[in-house]
């Protein structure tokens, strides 16, 4: 059975990998597929937006989503990405609350944490701050965050309920909640789940729609939507970036396992309360975020 510190130091490991091979000036990708990650990293940010970061904070990005275009963020203020990485959505965000805000970027690796400092320093942005920590149990006090962010890294985590509870617990009332993720359709198989690569590539703990809905709802958080940015199929894994996990997606299909799908998706929630900024409108800013594609952290 795989433990959940099994599944935590894969992952780690996998990303302190895509850390130094970025700091390399390397194309990297968390699924093995340089080709697909150059094209999520063209579609997921501006050419305006990317203007002025370090090459190496755009190499370094795995996500899935925009989430700092789909927070619709403001002058003044606080942000807290889960799962920084190379911290470009922690720049990105710096540059959206002014220097009147402050950008937090919380992550567990060192090799990432050293690689978004020194970019921050290139970048010459001040009002940012990165912290070594575990999303479970977040460095900061309660009720102290306008907004939280995260970029395909909460499907990574095996205890879920936990990473959502203590984004609630750092919220001030009002405050909200916007992240790009990944999530499932239909029943994902055991020997799947089981999979520690599988795992560490966004596949073997992405939650399904409703029982993810449940969790933020469980959590305490209100307003609760998750839009679709693109679906994939088992086939699309497997012929665009998959290449080390094409055994075990073999053993799914001998055992006779019903057909899922996996899906980047917006998710977006608040915590009740007065204040903090209303959202715009879903659909338009989920057209801005892009989508990404089979290969990359998807």
């Amino acid at each position: 059975m795989t433990t959940e510190r099994e599944i935590k130091e894969t992952v780690r490991e996998r990303y302190a990998q895509s850390a130094r091979q970025a700091q390399g000036a390397a194309d990297s990708s968390c699924c093995g597929s340089d080709t697909a990650e150059s094209v999520v990293s063209s579609k997921l940010y501006t050419t305006d937006e990317l203007q002025g970061l370090p090459q190496e904070a755009v190499v370094a990005s795995l996500g899935c989503g925009n989430p700092v275009a789909m927070a619709d963020l403001h002058e003044g203020e606080v942000v807290l990405d889960l799962g920084s990485g190379g911290g470009i959505d922690v720049l990105l965000s710096a540059r959206r609350v002014g220097p009147t805000g402050k950008a937090y970027g919380l992550d567990m690796t060192d090799e990432m944490l050293e690689l978004a400092r020194k970019n921050q320093r290139q970048a010459g942005v001040t009002n940012v701050e990165f912290l070594k920590g575990e999303m479970e149990d977040i460095p900061l006090p309660e009720g102290s965050v306008d907004v939280i962010i995260s970029n395909c890294v909460v499907n990574l985590s095996p205890d879920k309920d936990k990473v959502l509870t203590e984004a609630f617990r750092v919220l001030k009332p009002g405050g909200r909640l916007a992240i790009a993720d990944i999530v499932v359709r239909g029943q994902v198989p055991d020997v799947l789940r089981g999979n520690l690569e599988a795992w560490a590539a966004c596949a073997a703990g992405a939650l399904e729609e409703s029982e993810y809905q449940a969790k933020l709802a469980a959590a305490g958080f209100t307003n609760i939507e998750i839009e679709v940015l693109r679906e994939y199929t088992v086939a699309d894994a497997e012929a665009l970036g998959w290449q080390d996990m094409s055994d075990l997606l073999a053993q799914v299909k001998k055992q006779g396992a019903q057909p899922f799908s996996v899906i980047s998706a917006v998710v977006r929630a608040r915590r009740p309360g007065e204040g903090g900024h209303a959202f715009s409108s879903l659909n338009v800013v989920a057209a801005e975020a892009g989508s990404c594609s089979p290969g990359s952290c998807c």
